[in-house]
């Protein structure tokens, strides 16, 4: 893993005694599935947990002011390691004008989240900073979706080492290596960057895109989308997630997987398919986003390796 290029700033690791908090910037979660994500992850780290998630306002967990005012709070903690999502939806584009960015960089801490909150990654990102996509407590920890391996590792300061043999559902669309800090999230979410002033940044990076029941010929226009842009150029390797809900309804159409070729082959990179980070239905994956990772895939096997992504010192 030779690649320095855009590596972020790592957050301290967490130990056995670490506390975490857990906020919504997004939609509001179910209380029940709120209590029992928390009461998950408690048993499976040994992290205590304290929840910072506000009243319900419609379909958003909260007005703009005050979740942007929640993670606010919660990265000024000093007690707390690691700011995990309760749940994605949407609104956390909302909260990017409102929040202090720069003081979020003079205090590191491991954020995790996924699906609309890949708009907080993307900035996060932007600003130089490691993140994670990641388990979601109401939606992945309380429904036994969160692969806990690769979670504790990630934030404990292990290194990740996934290795998909051709009979697990991850495949090589077009064999290959590459040595680069992974950035990416949500497709629909990163199509929606574009032109603001979080826009993903994918020059010398491998590229992680999934998403959930999106029509075939909606992930066609937005691949488009993003290759018309130039957010192709540069880019070392791509990753596709589950892309659950997302596979044509009949036989004769145009697989997923062939639709990515037909778009992407030409970029002479390695691109992959069925990585499970985000929208899963089981074994969501913690996949760091800004520290070095080697990217193989061949028929026979998609290995994917991520340096430590938070520092001891």
């Amino acid at each position: 893993m030779q690649s320095e290029t855009h590596t972020g700033v790592r957050p301290h690791a967490l130990g056995s005694h670490s506390k975490v908090g857990v906020v919504s910037p997004a939609s509001s979660a179910h209380a029940e599935e709120l209590i029992a994500g928390c009461s998950v992850l408690r048993q499976l780290t040994g992290w205590q947990v304290e929840s910072c998630c506000t009243e319900p306002d419609g379909d958003f967990a909260g007005s703009s002011e005050s979740r942007a005012a929640a993670l606010t709070k919660l990265w000024k903690r000093e007690d707390l390691g690691a700011i995990l999502c309760a749940r994605g939806g949407y609104g956390s584009n909302y909260l990017l004008p409102l929040l202090d960015l720069a003081a979020f960089k003079s205090t590191p801490k491991a954020f995790v989240g996924y699906s609309d909150n890949t708009s907080l990654l993307l900035a996060l990102d932007r600003l130089g900073l490691v993140c994670f996509h990641g388990p979601m407590v109401a939606s992945d920890f309380s429904s036994g979706r969160a692969d806990a391996v690769s979670f504790r590792a990630a934030l404990s300061g292990q290194p990740l080492d996934f290795s998909f043999s051709a009979t697990s559902g991850v495949q090589s669309i077009i064999d290959g290596e590459a040595d680069a800090p992974i950035i990416g999230g949500c497709l629909s979410v990163v199509v929606t960057s574009l032109g603001t002033p979080w826009e993903i940044q994918t020059e010398g990076r491998i590229l992680f895109l999934e998403d959930v029941n999106e029509k075939p010929f909606r992930i066609d226009r937005m691949l488009m989308h993003l290759l018309l842009a130039g957010k192709f150029r540069g880019v070392r390797g791509i990753i596709f997630g589950a892309m659950c809900g997302c596979q044509p309804l009949t036989a004769d159409e145009e697989t997923l997987q062939q639709l990515i070729h037909r778009i992407l082959s030409g970029l002479g990179v390695p691109i992959v398919f069925g990585v499970p980070s985000g929208h899963v239905h089981s074994g969501n994956l913690t996949l760091p986003f800004g520290v070095p990772a080697h990217l193989s895939s061949s028929a026979s096997e998609v290995r994917l390796q991520v340096e430590p992504s938070t520092t001891t010192d």
